[in-house]
């Protein structure tokens, strides 16, 4: 049976990415898969590219009415909270619904009153039960050059202003060394979880710009937090995916005290409504319209909480990730066994935790 993928439209605002960028898509028709890709005019690939390569183009949304069952609905954020219909078709996505986050029930019984399958990007994994395919590295990148961006404009006397997506990283490096060239000084910044995917990346972009880095690990968090030590930072990035209840790495009362040098927090793994987040000191996310916020009660320190950083490069993100996602994706004739069929149980598991 031929396998249609319906890639659809994103609805996040400054969503430019997308999970099948043509050249992706290519390799799946060429494989004998059918493509539907819907209109969306913030993707940052032209849906000219997807119609001259043999794509089907369907109107924006279109999948909720005119998709057949037996498609595959592939998409990247999270549906918006106010619709509420139920799903019934297979979606492939991110839902950010399995760690029992804010409104995860309303988003898992969609599904159920449908009928509908959820594969989770997030948990995609291999037998080892490691990811198949993430965005953490340019998640890292992107955060850490926001920070960075947050710094300069705190020298400035301002706070950063609405953001807009890059199109590719060189661009970013440019901005970001003419704004540093102005200066006298550079940030020195702290990584937690520098050795991961996520971390890596930050450390990249450190490392371009010519900054100090204090690349922890789990060497150095062994011990539990909080750690007085990212206090003696102008900037922390906070790398680290949590599956359990750990310390936190810094506490409301530390930013309190006002002591130290600290000036920007990037909180890339951006999870604050999670029991197992280890920055419980904010609520709320930040966006690419207002990048920053300053923390209550601290010595104006501010906060990048972007739940989609890798947004910034768009291109360069999307074709990394569907790279990584595309031997997976060549698997969806066999949707029920492997990657997809483990999937599929963890959705079975987490749906039945509903009330």
């Amino acid at each position: 049976m031929t396998v249609h993928l319906w890639l659809r439209a994103e609805t996040k605002p400054m969503e430019e990415r997308t999970a099948l960028p043509p050249e992706h898509a290519k390799q799946l028709l060429a494989a004998g898969y059918k493509i539907t890709v819907e209109h969306c005019p913030q993707r940052i690939f032209s849906i000219d590219d997807y119609a001259q390569i043999g794509c089907e183009i369907a109107a924006a949304h279109s999948w909720q009415d005119s998709a057949p069952q037996d498609a595959i609905i592939l998409g990247l954020k999270e549906f918006n909270a106010e619709v509420t219909f139920p799903l019934s078709h297979r979606h492939i996505q991110f839902a950010h619904a399995y760690k029992e986050q804010q409104g995860w029930q309303e988003v898992l019984s969609r599904f159920t009153r449908g009928n509908g399958t959820l594969y989770d990007i997030e948990f995609l994994v291999d037998p080892q039960g490691r990811r198949v395919a993430a965005f953490g590295y340019w998640a890292g990148y992107s955060g850490c050059a926001v920070s960075v961006l947050s710094w300069i404009a705190k020298q400035n006397g301002t706070d950063l202003g609405p953001l807009s997506s890059y199109p590719d990283r060189e661009a970013l490096l440019a901005e970001i060394r003419i704004q540093l060239a102005q200066l006298s000084i550079k940030p020195k910044i702290i990584i937690i979880g520098a050795k991961g995917r996520c971390g890596t990346g930050a450390l990249d972009l450190a490392t371009a710009l010519d900054i100090e880095v204090s690349p922890w690990d789990a060497a150095e968090t062994s011990s539990g937090g909080p750690f007085q030590e990212i206090l003696a930072h102008d900037i922390f990035v906070n790398c680290v995916f949590i599956q359990q209840m750990i310390p936190p790495f810094i506490t409301r009362e530390m930013l309190a005290a006002k002591t130290g040098r600290l000036q920007v927090i990037c909180d890339v793994s951006c999870d604050p409504f999670g029991e197992y987040n280890p920055l419980p000191i904010y609520s709320e996310c930040t966006d690419f319209n207002q990048p920053t916020v300053v923390l209550e009660n601290s010595a104006d320190v501010s906060l990048v909480a972007i739940d989609h950083l890798p947004s910034l490069l768009p291109k360069e993100s999307s074709e990394d990730f569907c790279s990584q996602l595309m031997a997976t994706l060549k698997t969806l004739d066999d949707i029920d066994n492997g990657v997809w069929g483990r999937a599929k149980d963890t959705f079975l598991q987490k749906s039945a935790q509903l009330n």
